[in-house]
């Protein structure tokens, strides 16, 4: 890569990152849901930054906040790179910011080094892909992609506001016109998003940067184990109908066929007991199975295999195991040619080439319904994220920054 005059900012990009995380409604870690106070904000300090890197910088009808970088040729298709601006609840400060931070900073090197490429470059800070306030993820993606719908609108949070009504209370006058948001494959180049991994393994391979292959897809299922309470002194265990000892047995059987077939992965995450006292034999337990993996053929199969153990343990136990699916997401696989650039950028900056596979949902997976993706991941300390002490080093921003800018300048001078 040819030298700068002016090279990336790891500091301001540091910087940057502490003022988002400031936009906070805790004290403790960052809690910033979309269409709040605090979301706005955080679109404020954005949208400044934007400008100041030579953007030009709208906001659509689902809030998502869009700064362009004019290319010479404004009819061609646009480079879109992006992130997410939300939070989950008490959040680490990294998950998603730092992509639109260096987004951002990107085009800023772009800008003070003089640099206009053919193809215009547009950076998205989306409003909301983390779901926790509205329960359904990637909205603002989702509304660039054209799959957002108008029943999308009328969910509610917890306090029974529908998206609709959020986003008028800041200021949106037409929810409705959310299809103006929505892009097209003839307008978009491609979409790129740099994120923290959430998970251990650039650390462990002792690498700030590496690249993901695909995003896995998920299958979640609630299901019930219904068995006989009664009194947990008089009821010999031989002959009990305990629904806490078939969730025992079939939560092990799923961590066996978890392992059999890594890199699966699979996770028990809600569980409930009752009539939950501890003098009586547990009757009914509900709980939850998200299931991930970015071959379906491995995950369909594995699931098939827990569903039977499901069927032997009930009828072992003198129980009744019932699961029914409630969410399905296709996996999705970054284009094989932005994948080569995004390895030869590495490459050239002296990293040895890891590739990855996303369990983590990103913004990428909505985007590539209406476009190429490809996703650059950072070394987070201790693969630990969706937490206060989620962590990246200045020198692994800087890293992660010189990779996306040299991706970007390489598709730039490519023919896809």
């Amino acid at each position: 890569m040819v030298k700068l005059q002016k090279d990336i900012d790891a500091i301001r990009i540091n910087t940057r990152t502490e003022e988002l995380a400031a936009c906070s409604s805790t004290s403790v870690g960052v809690t910033r849901l979309p269409f709040t106070v605090e979301s706005l904000k955080a679109e404020r300090l954005v949208e400044d930054w934007m400008k100041a890197a030579g953007m030009t910088v709208r906001k659509d009808a689902l809030s998502n906040i869009i700064g362009r970088y004019e290319g010479k040729d404004p009819t061609a298709p646009v480079l879109m790179i992006g992130s997410h601006l939300d939070s989950v609840i008490e959040a680490g400060k990294y998950d998603g910011i730092l992509g639109v931070i260096t987004g951002i900073e990107v085009v800023q090197t772009l800008k003070d080094n003089g640099i206009i490429l053919n193809n215009p470059i547009e950076v998205v800070g989306f409003c909301d892909e983390e779901g926790v306030r509205f329960h359904s993820t990637f909205l603002g993606s989702k509304a660039i992609a054209g799959t957002f719908t108008a029943e999308d609108l009328e969910r509610a949070d917890g306090q029974g506001i529908t998206i609709a009504e959020a986003l008028k209370g800041i200021g949106i006058a037409d929810p409705y016109a959310y299809r103006e948001a929505s892009r097209t494959p003839e307008e978009l180049f491609a979409y790129l998003e740099l994120h923290i991994e959430q998970g251990p393994v650039l650390e462990k391979e002792n690498e700030p940067v590496g690249i993901v292959s695909g995003i896995a897809g998920a299958t979640r299922f609630y299901f019930e184990i219904i068995g006989k309470p009664g009194h947990a002194g008089t009821v010999p265990v031989a002959i009990r109908q305990d629904a806490l000892l078939g969730a025992s047995d079939l939560i092990s059987y799923i961590e066996h066929i978890a392992i059999k077939n890594q890199p699966l992965v699979a996770t028990v995450g809600k569980l409930n007991v009752s009539p939950g006292a501890s003098n009586v034999i547990p009757g009914l337990v509900t709980g939850t199975l998200d299931i991930r993996d970015l071959n379906v053929d491995r995950k369909k199969k594995a699931i098939d295999a827990i569903l039977t153990e499901s069927e032997r343990v009930a009828k072992a136990r003198g129980l009744q195991i019932r699961f029914e699916q409630v969410m399905e997401a296709d996996p999705v696989y970054c284009d094989d040619r932005l994948v080569a650039v995004i390895e030869e950028s590495i490459s050239e900056l002296d990293g040895s080439v890891i590739s990855l596979v996303s369990g983590a949902g990103h913004d990428a997976m909505a985007m590539a319904d209406v476009t190429n993706v490809a996703m650059i991941f950072v070394r987070c300390k201790d693969g630990l994220s969706h937490h206060p002490d989620e962590y990246v080093t200045v020198e692994d921003m800087g890293a992660g920054a010189r990779v996306l800018y040299s991706t970007v300048i390489k598709m730039a001078t490519k023919q896809y």
